[in-house]
């Protein structure tokens, strides 16, 4: 589903990605986990095409994101969704309208379509009585739930996760955590997450990828990584964050 070969990224003099070579089959949960600026978040970045590589190849379902045209990059762009850290809500429109927009504009979706879509994912995420909402009059917890539900409106094959609950108080990540944890259970979305909840991870991750210095130094199941790493600097990771 998602395919990285040889690719390296460098902001100036500083290499985030080293050469890297990473894949992710359908429907699997694989979870980055790593020091800060070992390149986790550039890869969402370069998946989401808001970043590009200096160098490799990027495949997603099949489609090239790099090297490729702007056209084919598009398309392959459209089977991925992306929950940021900000919500990135629009101010100035409804909760249900923050919902369709996308799908109305970038599928081609009719209104009432999109509509009726947006209020299955409202009450999935437990939003349904906040439809005509402004962002500014929800908590962030809620407001964070409808940007999962408008990722989820595009019908992604594909869903980016970037440490999305570092942005909420810390009541309120419970609620968020486990809603992830529902659609994980009960889709069949390959889900790509960057998250310091290592609890999270154990629980919804197929996979764990260990990053240090723009390179996977280390993977596995969640009960091999948490309990048994053989990496030291795995260990030393895990000895500072659990």
């Amino acid at each position: 589903m998602v395919e990285l070969r040889d690719v390296t990224k460098r902001f100036g003099d500083n290499t985030v990605l080293d050469d890297l070579c990473m894949s992710v089959r359908p429907g699997r949960h694989v979870t980055l986990i790593g020091p800060s600026g070992s390149g986790k978040t550039t890869i969402l970045r370069m998946l989401m095409t808001l970043e590009r590589p200096d160098s490799g190849t990027i495949r997603v379902n099949g489609s090239t994101l790099y090297p490729a045209g702007e056209k084919e990059r598009r398309e392959a762009r459209r089977k991925i969704g992306m929950v940021f850290q900000q919500f990135n809500l629009f101010p100035n429109m409804s909760v249900l309208r923050n919902i369709t927009e996308a799908p109305v504009r970038a599928l081609g979706l009719d209104r009432d379509e999109a509509e009726a879509r947006a209020l299955d994912l409202l009450d999935l995420v437990g939003l349904k009585d906040r439809r005509d909402a402004r962002p500014n009059q929800l908590s962030g917890g809620q407001q964070q739930r409808v940007a999962i539900a408008r990722a989820l409106a595009m019908r992604p094959k594909v869903l980016l996760l970037d440490e999305v609950t570092s942005a909420l108080d810390p009541e309120l990540v419970a609620g968020v955590l486990d809603l992830l944890r529902s659609i994980a259970t009960s889709t069949d979305i390959t889900m790509l997450c960057v998250t310091h909840e290592m609890t999270f991870a154990r629980d919804i991750s197929d996979e764990v990828l260990m990053f240090d210095s723009g390179k996977v130094i280390e993977s596995g199941a969640p009960e091999k990584i948490f309990s048994d790493p053989v990496h030291e600097r795995t260990r030393e990771f895990l000895g500072a964050v659990l």
